[in-house]
This record gives C-alpha cells, structure tokens and sequence, in this order.
C-alpha cells in the first residue's frame, strides 16, 4: 500500500507539462514541442519543413488535404506524438482593436455588446462572415469620468478558421488554440516587452515569406496591426532576378547576404559596390518596406497622444538578415534589435543548429509552443 503511495507521489512530482505549436507558412510549415520544468522550458523538438508552393497563399491553406499530410509527415519526423496543438493564422485578414465599453454591464451583456453590436463597427466583411473573440483588459475613466473597461476585440475570416480547423482534424489534430500571429511573437518576446512603461510602444516587424505584419505594442498588448505585401520572397526575387539567377523558395541566397548599412559598408565588409545590380535590387524592396514601415509607425503615433516608440523587434525569416537592425536604426532613427527567442527563452540548443540569421524565424512557432503549456 506504502509503496503504491509513493510511486503514485513520485509520478505526480516528475510529471512534465508539454506543449507542441504548429506554424503555417507559405514556404515552410514549423513544429515545435516544450517541455514545461521547474526551472524554465526544454525544447523537446523543434522541426522546419518545406511548403511546396501553391499549398499556402495570400496566408490562406488552399490545399487542405497536402497540407494535412505535411503536418502528419513532421509530426512523424519529429518523433512527436499529439493530438491536440496550438496554432495560428496570419493577421492578414485578421481585425485587433481595442474598444472601450460600459464598466457597469455584467459578463453577459457585455459578451452581446462586444460579440453582436461593436464587432460589426469595426470589420471590413459581414459579421456572419467572421469568427470574433474578446478578452476584458484593465478598467480605467475616461475623460467625462465614466467609469469603462477596456476589451481587446480579435476577429478574422470564418472561411480562414474553418480551413484551418478541417486542415488539422483530417492531420488527426484537434486545435486548443487558433490565435494570430503577433500573440504568439508578444508571448515569446514578452520579458523584453515588460522593461517598457505605458507611455512606450513597442512595434513588432515580422519580415515573412510574401508579407510584412507591422504590430505596435504597449502594455503587452497589440494596439494597431498592419500587413504590408513585401517580404523574403520579393527581395530574394529582385536579388536573383538582377544577378540573372533562377528564382527559388529557399532563403539561403537572401540569408546569406549583409545589408550595406553606409556607403563606405557596401564597398567594404560586403565585397559588394555601390553599383552591383543584385544589391541594388533587393536594397530598393528593403526601401520600400523600410518607408512602409515609417508610414505605420507615423500614423499610429499620429492619433496617440503621450506616446513615443522606445524600440522595434524584427521577427520573422526575413529578420535575421544580417546588419538588418543597424540598418533600420539609421533609416528610421529608432533602436532596432533582431530577436533571439532561443535566448529569450533560455533554450539549451546546438548552436550551429540554430544560427543567428535564422533565429528570428522561431519567434511564432515557440511562442505557439508555450500557450499550450501555460
């Protein structure tokens, strides 16, 4: 009897919380499984497999059942075994907004004021055409002294949701968590987050594949979000098309170049010249993003009083790109940093494995991982 006592105690004590985040992409598809322990997380795995095109696009999954297959094929791969994952859709066709209402209605009016009334004001489809969530946030007074709560409204494309949902349950998965992507970004970066006051705002720039998500943060919570149609594959794509190089998915070309951060850096640390037509090309893509990103950060600060931007993160495949961050800082006169949630999250991993160029790439995935284990 004793001894069935303690085994039961021992398993109760050394039982490990995992969680496994799936990240869709339309030029990879990304597994990832944490380990919850007593003194932090261990990645149990980590896998990124290629997309074929046509499978993903415009951040929609046309091709349920391949991409159903996929997911199974890196599950196996990974040597995961699951049947429920978190994941996310991108904010493409995604709405956050945050709304202030009445302090005084009760969960039950508030659920219909939000859900039916103030989402319809706010989305650019029919309400019935969306699937639509809320979360209450803080409390304050507005400037008449009514006493309101703020509510952070998400909302994106049913027909999104429900691609997703079908895409999973034929890869044998059900979905805990259909979020978007700039949560799962906040949650892995949100130490870093946390070292801003009120009155900074942080903006997220998720260089991926065919786009760029543009989020503005503060107090840990998105407050404007953008999708800008540049990303990886249109500057690799004006690299290798000056360069007279076929055009390819794979990164490796843009990941291995360094992005001039003055005149005299062209000539010098990149072996590159101010005429070289391949650099040329892909500097005036990064141009346009650059000033698109301007532009967001403009508009934002624009409409908010008090508020100033204390830092930029990059993400994505497309953040890691090599003097990236000094270059934005000298483009847009504010302090830039890649991130590096393998850091972040104090992962042990081989580091050869994992290099800095690509590091920025798993910010989503893990932060997908750890909201299955919170």
């Amino acid at each position: 009897m004793g001894k069935t006592v303690i085994t039961n105690l021992k398993n109760l004590f050394n039982k490990s919380n995992r969680g496994v985040g799936i990240e869709l992409a339309p030029e990879r598809l990304n597994i990832v499984q944490l380990q919850k322990q007593r003194q932090g997380l261990k990645l149990d795995s980590l896998v990124s497999v290629p997309v074929p095109e046509g499978v993903f696009i415009d951040g929609q999954i046309v091709d349920s059942p391949a991409m159903a297959l996929l997911i199974q094929q890196a599950l196996v791969e990974s040597k995961i075994q699951t049947s429920r994952v978190a994941t996310s859709v991108t904010g493409r066709d995604s709405i956050v907004r945050l709304i202030p209402v009445p302090a005084e209605l009760d969960d039950k009016e508030l659920r219909e004021m939000v859900l039916n009334h103030e989402a319809g004001l706010y989305l650019p489809y029919p309400r019935e055409e969306a699937d639509v969530d809320y979360q209450k946030l803080g409390y304050f007074v507005d400037e008449d002294g009514i006493e309101k709560v703020q509510v952070l409204l998400v909302a994106t494309r049913k027909e999104v949701t429900d691609t997703y949902v079908d895409t999973f349950e034929q890869a044998g998965l059900h979905i805990d968590v259909l979020e978007i992507n700039s949560f799962a970004l906040i949650r892995t970066i949100r130490e870093q987050l946390r070292q801003f006051g009120p009155e900074e705002a942080a903006v997220m720039v998720d260089i991926e594949f065919d786009s760029t998500e543009i989020a503005i943060v503060v107090n840990g919570v998105p407050q404007f979000s953008r999708t800008v149609p540049i990303g990886t594959y249109q500057m690799q794509s004006a690299l290798a098309k000056a360069m007279n190089l076929p055009g390819s998915r794979d990164l490796d070309l843009l990941q291995g170049m360094t992005i001039p951060v003055t005149p005299q850096d062209t000539d010098g640390r990149t072996g590159m010249t101010g005429t070289n037509p391949g650099m040329a090309a892909m500097m005036r893509v990064l141009g346009e993003l650059t000033d698109e990103l301007r532009r967001s950060i403009d508009f934002y600060l624009n409409q908010s009083e008090n508020l100033e931007v204390a830092q930029i993160f990059l993400g994505g495949p497309g953040g890691g790109l090599e003097q990236l961050d000094e270059f934005l800082t000298q483009r847009l006169s504010l302090p830039t940093t890649q991130i590096d949630p393998i850091a972040s999250l104090s992962l042990e991993v081989d580091e050869e494995k994992y290099p800095a160029v690509q590091r920025p790439g798993l910010g989503i995935v893990l932060g997908l991982g750890m909201r299955e284990i919170q």
